[in-house]
């Protein structure tokens, strides 16, 4: 008797999608119970940080209270111990905050998942578009990447928050505390710790606005494209050391806030790539806005890359960065074109309608 062959009938685009993202649904409440674990060890620690801060605090009061019979370096001990008890315990509630915050994330993007199984769920195959010759029309999980990417941004920015200006923060606070603690007895080292203090706030201020900057420049909304790309090209060459330069042609105009923001961001992904990844000695950037088409150039003179092996490698990462850029300005009408190979350095050019 011949056994029959059971042919394999390929899913559907609504079926690959609910199965992609019940895999994902699945991974992420693993990584949320995982994080509960987490979350209480860290709390527990916090707790015991607390008691100990409050241990050495009672004792830097003592201390305080017969300042002229102790000995020097007994209070020198206490108010180590004490700085060390309020560093470590800053750093350990920042590290539970980050803990929580990225929890929060995670929480959302399964709620958002569940929903969309839910949604997927219930679509019926014969609803999924056509294209003309009959066939489903391939839809990606677009909403899903995006996402993805918000939440990786937001975990980068937590991390970059808190080994920077949290940091910055809590020695602010420690040299204020030693500040005021040496006033009455010491006034000549206070003044010192208080110029100390003073250039450690400017340094900490200017961090956080070059973080500002980064983050979200406020003059690309008040002054517009190239006015926010020279000062970033500018800031860029300063702090890299590597020599770039810009340059301006056709009509300086103002384009869709939108459209200004995904020029920017791809530019600025483009020389953060060039920085760590090329080892480039030279960097050019050129921009032109003419006959209703924005065309930019970002070119180095690196170690360049296989495109097509690095571009299939971070989209089976899910990575952000140039694959994110790419997707942006295709939405958006354009496309984001890698010209290098290996030892040749990297030309990448922008393409974008300057309207609708």
């Amino acid at each position: 008797m011949t056994k029959q062959k059971t042919a394999q009938v390929a899913p559907t685009p609504v079926q690959q999608l609910i199965e992609d993202s019940q895999k994902e649904y699945d991974q992420v409440q693993t990584k949320i119970k995982e994080m509960d674990v987490l979350i209480q060890q860290t709390s527990s620690e916090v707790d015991r940080l607390s008691q100990r801060n409050a241990q050495v605090t009672n004792r830097l009061k003592q201390v305080e209270a017969q300042f002229e019979t102790v000995p020097r370096s007994d209070i020198q001990e206490v108010y180590n111990a004490v700085q060390d008890a309020q560093k470590r315990l800053f750093m350990m509630r920042g590290q539970l905050e980050k803990l929580q915050s990225d929890q929060q994330n995670h929480q959302r993007y399964a709620a958002y998942l569940k929903r969309l199984l839910e949604v997927a769920g219930a679509m019926e195959p014969a609803a999924a578009p056509k294209s003309a010759d009959g066939e489903g029309t391939k839809q990606p999980p677009t909403i899903v990447r995006i996402i993805e990417a918000q939440e990786q941004e937001r975990q980068r920015l937590v991390r970059q928050l808190h080994d920077g200006p949290a940091q910055s923060l809590t020695n602010l606070i420690l040299q204020a505390e030693i500040c005021e603690r040496l006033f009455d007895n010491n006034p000549d080292r206070a003044r010192g710790e208080l110029t100390n203090l003073k250039s450690a706030v400017s340094s900490t201020f200017q961090k956080v606005r070059e973080f500002m900057f980064d983050l979200r420049p406020m003059m690309l909304d008040d002054l517009g494209l190239i006015p926010t790309l020279k000062r970033y090209v500018g800031n860029f060459a300063e702090k890299s050391g590597i020599p770039t330069t810009l340059t301006i042609t056709g009509t300086e105009q103002r384009l869709a806030s939108y459209r200004e923001v995904a020029i920017y961001r791809a530019i600025q992904e483009l020389l953060t790539n060039a920085r760590q990844h090329a080892h480039a000695s030279r960097i050019q950037v050129a921009l032109d806005i003419a006959n209703n088409l924005v065309h930019a150039t970002v070119e180095d003179n690196g170690s360049g890359f296989d495109v097509n092996e690095v571009l299939a490698a971070t989209d089976q990462r899910k990575t952000i960065g140039l694959p994110t850029q790419r997707e942006r300005l295709e939405m958006l009408g354009g496309r984001l074109i890698m010209d290098s190979s290996p030892g040749l350095g990297t030309k990448a050019t922008i393409e974008l309608p300057a309207m609708d």
